[in-house]
């Protein structure tokens, strides 16, 4: 048998071993990393990876899987469908369906996955939508099958990820990574500048500081984290203690920020913005890269608040609600004795890892 381009990548990475197993399982874990942060690997668990046009079902999580390709798609346009989809058991990859092309002609279009950066995208089109009416389309791109990777999608992100965004208002416009699709956004259609500055005030310059902050340091250093953390073949104690420990000194950064502030950025205790919004992805999955938001109050106060909104909790359900979220890890780990048994485990590693290079904590 041919091996597949998956499988192909895999083997011929330096990181990652020989699949020898071709459960679901293994293969979320096992996924070159040249297609794909470990991050996004682990969130292909989507319920409705790939298009369809308009379906205007839902599917029942507790049906039988059929070989009828899920809805991986949304529209705010649509009639029927108010609320984007809930998370459900994930595919077989053989079951999902894989994106051809755009399928909107008007609005926003995202394409996405549900990771902390493509959260970025689908909470500030929530917000507009909710603030201003925005209407806006997405498709989850199945990353298990290089969908980023294809030339339609490559004609609109050349660097292959997600997210990306499309507008279809202003001449089928494409943009891609977090920072400017939030730029864009914030710039063409917050006309109000209720989650934005205006561009001559002091306080877009800062809210324009904090962001560049999370997408040069917090995200690539949290990333990396989850990855020797969480994903590695080979487990390595100093690069485990070193980009946790660095994510750590982070976290501690902003809570510093946080401690006399209700928000990031804008005027006195600070003011709800994209700011806040690029972070909330990263801080949503804390827990999962080997950080304890009980070391940062400040931190954790802030999340519970912006998770109240109604705009955020609807950006975090699409796709789907991450199975890495603070919350959803403390379910499955009350609920699975196996997963609780691993958690700890990596827990421990981490321990040993920083005992090993003598890591004590230290911010900035």
């Amino acid at each position: 048998m041919v091996p597949s381009p998956i499988r192909r990548s895999i083997m011929l990475h330096k990181h990652i071993r020989p699949l020898t197993s071709t459960t679901p399982a293994a293969r979320f874990l096992h996924y070159s990393a040249r297609s794909a942060s470990p991050v996004e690997r682990l969130c292909t668990k989507t319920p409705a990876i790939g298009i369809t046009n308009r379906i205007e079902t839902t599917v029942n999580p507790r049906a039988k899987l059929s070989s009828v390709p899920k809805p991986a798609s949304f529209s705010t346009a649509s009639p029927k469908l108010q609320q984007p989809p809930q998370s459900q058991a994930p595919a077989p990859d053989d079951e999902m369906s894989e994106p051809t092309g755009l399928i909107a002609n008007k609005g926003i279009e995202l394409l996405t996955l549900g990771t902390p950066n493509g959260y970025k995208a689908s909470i500030l089109l929530e917000e507009l939508k909710e603030a201003y009416g925005l209407e806006y389309t997405w498709q989850a791109i199945n990353i298990m099958k290089n969908t980023q990777k294809q030339p339609w999608y490559t004609a609109i992100c050349p660097n292959g990820r997600i997210p990306a965004i499309v507008d279809h208002e202003r001449g089928g416009f494409a943009v891609f990574e977090g920072i400017a699709i939030l730029g864009y956004l914030a710039r063409v259609y917050d006309r109000e500048h209720r989650f934005s500055f205006p561009v001559d005030s002091d306080d877009y310059s800062v809210c324009e500081q904090w962001i560049g902050w999370q997408h040069g340091g917090l995200g690539p250093m949290q990333g990396q984290a989850n990855h020797f953390l969480k994903f590695a073949a080979e487990k390595i104690p100093y690069a485990t203690q070193r980009y946790v420990g660095e994510s750590e000194r982070l976290y501690g950064i902003l809570d510093a920020r946080l401690r006399e502030r209700d928000y990031v950025a804008g005027p006195g205790r600070g003011r709800y913005s994209i700011a806040d919004i690029s972070l909330l992805g990263w801080a949503n999955i804390a827990t999962f890269s080997g950080l304890d938001l009980a070391q940062f109050p400040s931190v954790r106060a802030w999340l519970d608040r912006c998770m109240q909104r109604p705009a955020v909790q609807r950006g975090f359900a699409v796709p789907n609600v991450s199975a890495l979220s603070n919350a959803k890890l403390a379910e499955t780990l009350e609920a699975d004795p196996e997963a609780k048994k691993k958690s700890d485990a990596s827990w421990a590693f981490l321990k040993e890892s920083k005992e090993k290079y003598g890591y004590k904590y230290a911010s900035p």
